[in-house]
């Protein structure tokens, strides 16, 4: 119980925030976080069990099972993480009972495995049991590849953490409380908006509840490598980086070892762990069209760690992108995380990833952006085998708290779980802390602040976001945002023809821009309901889409600064706010494929687009 109450109290932010980076113990706060480590980067190549399949779970809108009818928190006892069930003892008084609860499945959203959740936006709990064999000498870990949106965890009858973001992996050390034999993990998953959220209550995609990716506990020795950068130098003439250790004897003997290369680099960890080296090296570098990935070992005198990375550069000069210092035009697609096939629900793992990222291939694409938010690793790392590169983002959208202090540390500690989780992605070339936001002087400074928070994580990689077009008049465009004086492209969406006049507006504009970068369209294009046939003049058909996207694309050609695109959106994803009956029916119908996978008259036009390289 002391372990439980030492966890309770050692890892805590302001109202509202994810504090997984946060490791010393300091005191409480109402409703914050707490019980967190901090990240442990590849949990899949540790010591694991997955705790995935068929979790037992009920609906708890009223939250009767957490607070008592005056609003109060309840103690651990009378809440539902006691796990009482009514069939041990008919004589007691208990309104739940776990063992004859229905199940969902772990990892999944709810909205599409029960007709009843379909909408639902409120807490559900979850329950599974798993057996332990801890052993001296170890730590034991659970960890969560993500939960939406806030995610309270029980273990063996106590609450041990509490987590807010629901895109972003968060784990739990359980050492202390994981006892040898049968447990049980208990989680209070609530999706619910909040204003203060990171989102907020106001976006364009589903708001998919759950335990929305992989579950596994954890073993690792106690001291154990917890963090690693292994980058190739800006001049690629060596491999740099450094390893972090974590536990009671920080300061070992590592060692980086690179077969193939013959690379087999000694260091020594200082007091607090960490360990930096430099060797000379030229790896063949990663590109898309040789996604050239090493067996990478990193080890301590406790612990072991492999990685499959790649070495690779990128940099801007003038209007153009280099990758290993060649100029690249990154012809993309945005792409949202969902499965493809119906019912549409929130997509994990590799199959999934394999299936979204070979479309994209199809149409002729070396890059990708994961739009709002974090998707699941297996999502980053797939993409980087099949040479795609990666625009990575947080939910920083639309119109955030800018003023609050909550809002953005909970901003801040996405987009650090995000770098942690990818910054051996070598694939991943742009880290996006925005997407559409208004130009205020309370945004700018949020903004600016997760911009410096990112190169401070990682130097290698540009920094930018999704920013907004101006029509300076009836035929001249630009990007005007206060925001270009931090990031190191013009980055921002555009709909000329759908949102801004019709196709043929596409022929009169011209784009102008204040600074010189380059500039990369992270937006464009229309609806269309795959099968709706008509004029290509009338909205949502096959036709106006097709002639929208030929249209943007001579546009396009006109825009000397141009070095990438990303249309959106690769295919048919859900969102509450596309009401139009018989043919939005909840769905974003700009996807270059349906919901099931047809394609659209438009993917064979920008497939068969080659951009000019200027």
């Amino acid at each position: 119980m002391k372990r439980i109450i030492y966890l309770a109290f050692s890892c805590l932010l302001v109202l509202g925030v994810s504090c997984a980076q946060q490791a010393d113990p300091v005191p409480p706060a109402d409703d914050g976080c707490f019980g967190l480590s901090a990240q442990i980067q590849n949990v899949g190549s540790r010591e694991k069990v997955s705790l995935d399949g068929n979790w037992k779970a009920f609906i708890d809108q009223y939250e009767t099972g957490y607070y008592d009818y005056r609003r109060n928190p309840m103690p651990d006892a009378e809440t539902f993480f006691a796990d009482r069930s009514f069939h041990a003892d008919r004589t007691k008084l208990v309104e739940y009972d776990f063992d004859t609860a229905s199940e969902l499945r772990v990892p999944g959203d709810w909205n599409t495995q029960r007709p009843e959740l379909y909408l639902y936006e409120g807490t559900v709990w979850y329950r599974q049991k798993f057996q332990a064999s801890p052993r001296p000498g170890t730590r034991t870990f659970l960890y969560f590849g993500a939960a939406n949106y806030e995610a309270v965890v029980g273990l063996n009858g106590h609450p041990v953490a509490k987590h807010l973001g629901g895109y972003t992996p968060f784990n739990i050390e359980i050492t202390d409380q994981v006892r040898s034999g049968e447990n049980a993990v208990i989680v209070k998953v609530d999706n619910k908006r909040m204003f203060e959220g990171v989102p907020t209550v106001n976006s364009d995609w589903w708001n998919y509840g759950g335990i929305t990716r992989d579950v596994y506990l954890v073993t690792v020795p106690e001291t154990f490598i917890r963090e690693y950068s292994v980058q190739l130098s800006k001049d690629r003439s060596s491999i740099e980086g450094w390893v972090q250790l974590d536990g009671p004897a920080p300061a070992q003997r590592v060692s980086l070892d690179i077969d193939e290369l013959g690379i087999h680099e000694p260091m020594t960890a200082d007091a607090s762990g960490k360990a930096a080296f430099r060797v000379a090296a030229k790896p063949q570098c990663w590109s898309p069209s040789d996604p050239k990935l090493y067996d990478v070992r990193i080890s301590s005198e406790t612990d072991e760690v492999r990685d499959r990375i790649g070495f690779r550069t990128i940099e801007t000069q003038g209007t153009r992108i280099l990758l290993n210092g060649e100029p690249i035009f990154c012809k993309g697609i945005s792409i949202h995380e969902e499965i493809p096939a119906p019912p549409s629900g929130r997509a994990n793992g590799e199959a999934d990833a394999r299936i979204l990222l070979g479309w994209a291939k199809e149409l002729g694409c070396n890059f990708v952006r994961l739009a709002h938010y974090p998707h699941n690793e297996a999502m980053v790392r797939t993409a980087e085998e099949m040479g795609l590169l990666v625009w990575d983002e947080i939910p920083v959208y639309w119109t955030i708290q800018w003023e609050n202090p909550a809002t953005y540390t909970n901003a801040e500690h996405q987009l650090t779980d995000m770098i942690i989780r990818d910054r051996n992605r070598a694939n991943v070339i742009i880290w996006s802390v925005a997407n559409e936001t208004p130009r205020l002087p309370a945004r700018l400074e949020f903004l600016r602040k997760l911009i410096a928070k990112a190169r401070e994580l990682d130097g290698t990689r540009l920094v930018s976001a999704a920013m907004e077009k101006e029509n300076l008049d009836e035929a001249t465009l630009t990007v005007n945002d206060e925001l270009l004086e931090y990031t190191d492209i013009i980055s921002f969406n555009q709909y000329v023809g759908w949102y801004d006049g019709d196709s043929d507006k596409c022929d009169r504009v011209r784009w102008t821009f204040p600074v010189e970068k380059p500039v990369v369209i992270t937006e464009l294009g229309g609806g269309a309901k795959f099968g709706l046939h008509g004029d290509r003049t009338e909205r949502f058909t096959e036709e106006y889409q097709d002639y929208l996207y030929q249209k943007n694309i001579g546009m396009l050609e006109r825009i000397d600064a141009l070095a990438g695109v990303s249309p959106w959106i690769l295919k048919d994803f859900r969102s509450p706010r596309r009401f139009l009956p018989g043919i939005q029916d909840d769905f974003n119908r700009k996807g270059l494929y349906s919901e099931k996978g047809e394609r659209k008259q438009a993917f064979y036009t920008y497939r068969d687009w080659t951009p000019t390289l200027h």
